[in-house]
């Protein structure tokens, strides 16, 4: 792994590791999962959509209160515990035979993960200066895209293998993964002395009475939506609308992963306070525009050349889009949130990620795949709505004091 793209050395490079070694499993995971539960487990694709649907409506419930655990005691402990169940998860779907056990075990993944992702964002708060929190977490990003890659490699040959052997050694990979990334996680510094119980007025709850965090939650998530278009709509898009070859969709996601990997950190330098996160989050619905615009065209080219470069000029514009949002919803997401609540407002936030997988692929899939062009633009519209409205509701905000990363002890 590049030291360019790891944080300098300390509690940050280690959790980028950490964040390293799940991705690793993550990505050999994802591209095995859907063969391995039909042709192993042998459900049928519903059962596997309604199971995942039902798994990652139970991880919309666990940010929050894993987020207040990690508030309520030592964050690191709670991060440890969550990547160690997330890896029994992972070995229980080596059990799974029927429909109704694959729900539940889709249920305590999907929360585990859910709630690690919750916990880590705390400990990020934690453990960085403020000023280099979005930075850190870009690197973090990009260390995570690069982990998919390689999963996803592996898992490459796991496909190619095709037998229930090679498929059930991607799920023992996929837990090793998670105890590996536990272990990494432990050696992040505990907190220094009590931690702080919160008042009344500290209860999990209380994030829903923080009008402007939640508003902006509800706008993040809508711009989450996205997240399914790599995976799911362009490529039935490339194969139901254009001309081009639909090999390309691999190219797309290449092409989203490999800028991810270059340039997130690059551009999230650029972001460091809460204007600057504005501006970004304007930016990347212009961009967001363009790449519908271009998405939209690209159904009119008849030259499978002419479609295919339309769809790649998309794949910039929809990637920068992409970077933009994040650095701009990490910065906020750190600075509405006060110095003792990092974990229960991250968990809340976090939630357009569960939000986002449940909702996006029926949204989406009708709204492009079955509207067309026309769907291109109105999901276009909706996504520099939000990305505008965002600094609407930020206005004026008085930004709570960050938590000094000296509060912590220095690593073992």
């Amino acid at each position: 792994m590049s030291r360019r793209l790891l944080p300098a050395a300390g509690p940050a490079r280690t959790l980028a590791l950490a964040h390293l070694a799940n991705s690793v499993g993550d990505g050999a995971f994802l591209v095995t999962s859907a063969l391995y539960f039909t042709q192993v487990v042998g459900l049928t694709p519903g059962q596997v959509g309604l199971g995942l649907s039902v798994g990652w409506a139970a991880g919309l419930l666990a940010g929050v209160p894993a987020g207040h655990a990690a508030d309520r005691r030592d964050a690191r402990t709670v991060a440890v515990l969550l990547a160690a169940a997330t890896a029994l998860a992972v070995a229980g779907f080596l059990l799974v035979r029927q429909p109704a056990g694959f729900v539940l075990v889709a249920c305590v993944y999907a929360g585990c993960q859910t709630g690690l992702a919750a916990v880590r964002q705390a400990l990020l708060a934690r453990l960085v200066e403020p000023e280099r929190r979005t930075e850190v977490r870009a690197r973090l990003q990009s260390v995570v895209n690069a982990g998919l890659g390689l999963g996803a490699a592996l898992g490459g040959l796991a496909l190619w293998a095709h037998t229930a052997g090679a498929y059930r050694s991607v799920l023992v990979l996929d837990a090793v993964a998670f105890l590996g990334a536990a272990a990494l996680l432990w050696r992040l510094p505990a907190r220094r002395g009590a931690v702080a119980r919160p008042a009344a007025d500290g209860r999990r709850l209380a994030v829903l009475r923080d009008r402007r965090y939640v508003l902006l939650t509800v706008l993040n998530a809508v711009m989450m939506l996205y997240l399914p278009l790599l995976s799911l709509v362009l490529p039935l898009w490339v194969s139901r609308r254009t001309a081009a070859p639909s090999w390309l969709a691999a190219a797309l996601l290449v092409v989203n992963t490999g800028a991810v990997m270059l340039a997130q950190v690059r551009l999230a330098r650029r972001v460091v306070d809460p204007p600057g996160a504005v501006r970004s989050l304007r930016r990347a619905g212009a961009a967001m525009v363009v790449a519908c615009g271009l998405f939209a065209l690209s159904a009119a080219a008849t030259a499978p050349w002419a479609a295919a470069g339309i769809l790649l000029l998309g794949a910039g514009a929809q990637v920068y889009a992409e970077m933009a949002h994040g650095a701009g919803a990490w910065q906020l997401s750190f600075d509405l949130a006060p110095a003792d609540r990092h974990g229960l407002y991250q968990g809340f936030f976090g939630s357009g990620v569960p939000v986002a997988r449940m909702l996006g692929p029926v949204l989406l899939t009708w709204l492009i795949v079955d509207g067309g062009g026309l769907g291109w633009l109105a999901f276009a519209a909706l996504y520099a709505t939000a990305a505008g409205a965002a600094g609407l509701v930020v206005r004026g905000t008085a930004w709570p004091s960050a938590a000094p990363a000296a509060l912590l002890a220095p690593g073992r």
